[in-house]
């Protein structure tokens, strides 16, 4: 039972190739999430506001409602 210690260069020059362009991607993926976590923490104030501002017309409009559709009694 022998084994073949050589290393086949086209193999191994394969293998640095895609580890290369792997690491290239990776990065690319770091600068991508990077931006989606600054967008998303930038976003978190306006949908605060806008969940207020939604909050008080429903509560205007229910008032109202209430306040005309309400029997005289």
């Amino acid at each position: 039972m022998e084994h073949d210690n050589q290393v086949d260069m086209f193999k191994y020059g394969q293998l640095v190739a895609t580890v290369d362009a792997l690491d290239k991607k990776i990065d690319k993926l770091e600068k991508s999430v990077e931006q989606l976590c600054e967008l998303a923490n930038k976003s978190k104030g306006g949908m605060w506001a806008g969940m207020m501002v939604v909050s008080a017309f429903s509560s205007f409009v229910g008032f109202i409602s209430h306040y005309f559709m309400a029997k005289p009694n």
